[in-house]
């Protein structure tokens, strides 16, 4: 019923055929004088020849006019007398304040006018007072008043600025009916009005009261919350407008609440289509019914900032922009899932029809619906407030099914939210929905039901209110609107520990920037205490962690990184503790990613190992520890590698001690064994006692590390290690130690003399073959062999399989030291990250 009013308008209006626009100004807007003084400077600013502005009451007037008018109803009985009086006193001084600040020495016709509507408006409390009751039509009197009072006092605002400005009331131009969907616009009556209306009011500046008309009895009511958009998207049709501008307190649509996504981005463009959808799952967006008039006539809207005037916003358009998926998330709260389930169900016709016919009758609105392919069930996810009638309601329309076992139950489950993905660049692109569950799935969210429309344009999931946000974060995330956001606790804060730490303090904006990965360091655990962090430690890791911690308790620490509703988390464990491997089952469980070099869990017992293993595959969190072999070299990654290829490896040889291996390199007799091993211990070759690199039982562990990667199920006490500490010196001192080492020289003298009458070099040498017992020790190779030719530090490790059997495969490199070690796991880190989506 368009036409009427583009005729009814062209034919009276001197406008027709020029630039007309009309704006929206809400509360926020329009709060106080400072605020009004800034619209009218933002409007009389603009181009466009005619300009019609709607605005709202000021901020939380209306809910004070409903809440004066419910107290006077009240008032019936109240011995201290009228309870609204107070209520009226304070509505009626700030409406008075703000014409005095805002027209200065011409208030005195808007305050005497205000004067007189405050008035009629005390008679009416008065009289409410008296009846003890509260008409709905008397309500919609009353709760559209503070429009009318917001209008008169932005245009004389602009007139005292020298600009002729016409107050129209909605009252007397727009008029509605209500019908089960809501409002019905009476376009044809409105338009006359307004015609009317224009004939004696033709100034091209027009400030109009919104949220209020009248029915077709010429009684006042309200057009609903969120009415005041809905009145601006009604006098745009009326007024045959170019565009609609509804001004916020935002810049525009954004992706998805920044209160849960701070990384939320701003929407240039939307389809009306994206709009609906977004809007109807409670986002930001104009009400459906508010964009109906704009879309009829494909009127432009335009969501802009009130205080950046300068910022373009978000354009809503008939026209598709299909640059990517999915355009903004939503979360809906507050929701319940009911599900009726049933073996009866399966083939009968009419069923869900019964469902919602009954839930119906009981007025419960149904938010999302799914029903599987069997027919089994049909659950529906409805407002949590309608949760118990929803729920009787089915008791009683299936009792009889349900007595007799053709119905299984009636299941509601409480606390659930609606997660929607919008764009219309879904349909027919495949992966969108498989990027979705993929991005929920390693967040560790867990879906309770889905919906997808035909027009694949929105697709919605039902999950648990506790995994909301999470979910929410995830998937923007996943769709790549925000970066793969970590949240980060390194343990440890050691050598390689304060290593990483640097590394990844360094490298935090770089891999924002490049990769869109946005690494969040917000926990640092020691052996004593501990720093937790509420978003991040942005500033230098040393300073924080000296000047601020408390004592360590990793349990907090563990609910700390997770407290974030992050997408994602990890645990760093740079410690050499057994007791923190203990844990790594039960972060795993609860879907936090382990990085590590710590070799207690791959080495130690089995049975620690297999609740380590199966609890990554359970949950799909992910478990690395590349460098707890040969530091920053791939070794493990080549050896996972070789089996998943389908190789066989027959023998794993290695030399996995930097310590070791600059001893043997440098040790040609020129030097006694013992003094070599004091100036390793000065270069900081050595662990602070040399026992802990001499002793092989570090390079032990390495070889059941890669032992269990190549599927032996290996113990460290399987393990023949020859310890180059001599039995009389392992309970000494380290200082006693040191000065007796000298002792052992003789025979380490003795052994190289021998290796070398062979023509052979000694290695401290890691062994593993098929059949054969694991041992680490001592090891003459010829002066050819790749381990006699090292550079002094270097690990190297040969990998003998079926397909490298002449010539093995060998990783060589340096292999110890914190740095490179540390390197070795933050590359662990990006893969996981990368694992999780992150586009490294």
């Amino acid at each position: 019923m368009s036409s009427p009013v583009k005729a009814a308008v062209s034919s009276s209006s001197p406008e027709s055929g020029v630039s007309t626009i009309v704006h929206k100004f809400g509360g926020t807007s329009v709060a106080d004088a400072e605020r009004y003084r800034g619209v009218a400077q933002l409007l009389l600013a603009r181009p466009e020849q005619t300009q019609v502005t709607v605005v709202s009451a000021m901020k939380g007037v209306t809910d004070a006019l409903i809440q004066m008018a419910e107290l006077a109803a009240q008032s019936h009985n109240a011995e201290d007398g009228p309870l609204w009086r107070e209520c009226w006193h304070e509505l009626r001084a700030r409406h008075r304040a703000a014409a005095v600040a805002l027209l200065g020495e011409q208030a005195g016709p808007t305050v005497e006018w205000l004067q007189e509507r405050f008035e009629k408006l005390a008679e009416i409390m008065a009289a409410l007072a008296v009846i003890g009751e509260l008409p709905n039509e008397v309500l919609d009197r009353v709760q559209g008043l503070g429009e009318v009072y917001s209008a008169n006092l932005l245009g004389a605002h602009i007139a005292t600025l020298g600009e002729e400005c016409a107050v129209l009331d909605a009252r007397d131009v727009l008029v509605v009916d209500r019908g089960e969907l809501g409002v019905n616009v009476d376009w044809n009556q409105s338009a006359q009005n307004l015609a009317e209306w224009r004939q004696r009011n033709p100034q091209r500046r027009i400030v109009a009261t919104g949220f209020v008309a009248r029915d077709r009895s010429g009684r006042v009511t309200t057009l609903g919350r969120n009415g005041s958009d809905y009145s601006a998207a009604i006098f745009a049709a009326l007024f045959n407008a170019d565009e609609l501008h509804i001004w916020t307190d935002v810049d525009g649509v954004l992706s998805a609440d920044p209160r849960v996504v701070p990384e939320a981005v701003q929407l240039e463009r939307l389809s009306y289509d994206e709009a609906c959808e977004l809007a109807y799952f409670g986002a930001k967006v104009v009400h459906p019914q508010t964009m109906s008039p704009a879309i009829s006539r494909g009127m432009p809207i335009i969501i802009r900032n009130t205080f950046r005037p300068d910022h373009p916003g978000t354009r809503i358009t008939a026209g598709r922009d299909a640059s990517g998926p999915v355009k903004g998330l939503t979360l809906s709260p507050n929701l319940s899932l009911l599900n009726l389930e049933g073996t009866g169900l399966i083939g009968v016709p009419g069923t869900a029809e019964r469902v919602f016919a009954a839930l119906r009758e009981s007025r419960v609105s149904v938010v999302m619906i799914s029903q599987g392919s069997s027919e089994h069930s049909i659950c529906c996810v409805i407002k949590q407030a309608d949760a118990q009638r929803a729920k009787q309601t089915l008791l009683r329309a299936f009792a009889h099914e349900l007595s007799a076992g053709q119905v299984q139950r009636v299941q509601l489950v409480d606390d659930i939210n609606v997660l929607a993905a919008v764009g219309d660049g879904m349909a027919g692109q495949p992966g969108v929905a498989a990027r979705l569950f993929e991005s929920l799935g390693r967040a560790q969210v867990n879906i309770r039901a889905i919906a997808q429309g035909s027009s694949e344009r929105n697709i919605s999931v039902a999950v648990d209110a506790l995994d909301a946000t999470k979910a929410l974060r995830a998937a923007h995330a996943g769709f790549w609107l925000s970066p793969q956001t970590f949240s980060v606790g390194v343990i440890g804060p050691g050598n390689v520990g304060a290593a990483l730490l640097g590394q990844i303090q360094n490298e935090q904006a770089p891999l924002l920037r490049r990769a869109n990965l946005d690494l969040r360091l917000r926990a640092i655990a020691s052996s004593r205490r501990m720093l937790l962090e509420k978003r991040a430690i942005e500033c230098d890791w040393r300073e924080a962690f000296a000047g601020r911690h408390e004592p360590v308790d990793l349990d907090r620490f563990t609910e700390h990184l997770l407290a974030a509703h992050l997408p994602h988390a990890v645990i760093v464990d740079c410690s050499g503790s057994s007791a923190v491997a203990d844990r790594y089952a039960d972060w795993l469980a609860a879907g936090i990613n382990i990085v590590t070099p710590n070799k207690q869990a791959g080495a130690g017992d089995m049975s620690r190992f297999k609740a380590i293993r199966a609890a990554a595959e359970l949950s799909g969190a992910r478990f690395r520890y590349e460098a707890t072999v040969g530091a920053g070299l791939p070794v493990i990654t080549t050896l996972r590698d070789l089996v998943d290829t389908g190789d066989h490896v027959t023998s794993i040889e290695g030399i996995f001690s930097g310590t070791l291996a600059w001893l043997f390199n440098k040790f040609d007799g020129q030097v006694p064994f013992s003094r070599l091993v004091a100036e390793a211990r000065g270069l900081g070759y050595t662990e602070p006692d040399p026992r802990d690199d001499l002793s092989g039982m570090d390079v032990a562990r390495k070889l059941v590390i890669l032992a269990r990667e190549a599927g032996r199920e290996l113990s460290l006490e399987e393990v023949e290690v020859e310890s180059l500490v001599p039995a009389g010196l392992r309970q000494a001192d380290v200082e006693e130690f040191m000065s007796r080492l000298h002792e052992v020289d003789a025979a380490f003298d003795e052994r190289l003399q021998k290796a070398r009458a062979a023509g052979n070099v000694l290695r401290y040498v890691a062994q593993l073959s098929h059949g054969g017992r694991p041992s680490v020790g001592l090891v003459e190779f010829p002066a050819d062999h790749a381990f006699a030719n090292l550079r002094l530090t270097d690990n190297v490790v040969q990998f003998t399989t079926h397909r490298y059997c002449d010539n093995p495969l060998v990783v060589q490199g340096p292999g110890a030291g914190p740095e490179v070690t540390a390197a070795g796991v933050f590359a662990d880190l990006l893969r996981v990250a990368a694992g999780e989506g992150a586009r490294l």
